[in-house]
């Protein structure tokens, strides 16, 4: 993992700042999502993406129901 060197602290409501810097660098942008994971003590940011309930491809996507299916597997469970 590579070490940007920036710290910032965590205020009474429990956030932080992503420099913009980073934001720029990373495409993350006022309003986007980002997913939170857990990894043993750390936390990680990534920036979400929709994909597919069954596949997870992030291409090609529709929804049904509320939920984003690829085409791929739309075509799948038609002629399942």
């Amino acid at each position: 993992m590579k070490s940007t060197g920036i710290v910032r602290k965590v205020d009474e409501l429990g956030r932080i700042v992503i420099p913009i810097e980073l934001r720029r660098t990373l495409d993350i942008a006022e309003k986007d999502s980002l997913e939170i994971y857990v990894e043993g003590e750390r936390i990680i940011l990534a920036k979400h993406e929709d994909s597919c309930i069954f596949c997870g491809k992030t291409r090609n996507l529709s929804q049904h129901k509320g939920k984003n299916i690829c085409d791929a597997c739309f075509e799948e469970l038609r002629h399942a």
